[in-house]
């Protein structure tokens, strides 16, 4: 059985879609951000880091329990001991690394600091919205052109594309509209389909 430790964030749900396409079983422990639970000593004890997700392996690499956190990482660790949407073969597997490298060092912080300055900022800041709502933007044509021609970032449907879902559902949020990016909606719209990421995506 998997603890996993998340909230429903772009991040959060990584975990949840991840364990819902494998069909892994896990119980849900809701870490409400907005009341900083976070912070409590019982989940820093899990994450010292204080970021969701995080999950709790009880049948971890030695059959003894193992904790993972950074969303990225947590998915790589469930493709592998699952076997699915993670290549064997070298090369197609850093096609998937690549990209979600990409999403771990470009949609989501840039992404993140659209949401930051158009929503929660205290102040309006036009620098900043104006800088990272360009990179927004840029970063939306680069998956346009990379989902040109493919139905999925790396090949078949990998963690690659279950890392950068949850950050174009926040489409809104950022104040872009996907008709202007039409490969990028193909895409969002058939993997919005699948019944599985479809629930990982309402948890918790």
């Amino acid at each position: 059985m998997i603890e996993c430790y998340t909230w429903k964030t772009s991040n959060g749900r990584k975990a949840t879609i991840m364990l819902e396409e494998c069909g892994l079983e896990y119980n849900l422990h809701p870490i409400d951000i907005g009341k900083d639970d976070q912070f409590t000593p019982a989940f820093t004890a899990i994450n010292p880091n204080s970021k969701i997700p995080a999950i709790v392996d009880a049948e971890g690499p030695d059959g003894k329990p193992y904790t993972v956190i950074e969303s990225g990482a947590i998915l790589m660790y469930l493709a592998e001991k699952t076997g699915k949407f993670m290549p064997s073969q070298m090369a197609a597997r850093y096609e998937v690394v690549q990209w979600l490298m990409f999403q771990v060092g470009g949609v989501g912080p840039m992404f993140g600091q659209v949401h930051h300055f158009k929503r929660a900022a205290k102040e309006k800041v036009p620098y900043g919205i104006n800088r990272y709502y360009n990179e927004c933007v840029r970063l939306y044509g680069v998956l346009n052109t990379r989902l040109a021609g493919r139905d999925y970032l790396a090949g078949d449907i990998s963690i690659a594309d279950f890392a950068t879902l949850p950050w174009v559902f926040r489409h809104d949020w950022q104040e872009v509209d996907l008709n202007n990016f039409p490969n990028v909606k193909r895409w969002y719209d058939t993997l919005m389909a699948r019944p599985a990421l479809a629930k990982g995506m309402e948890m918790p």
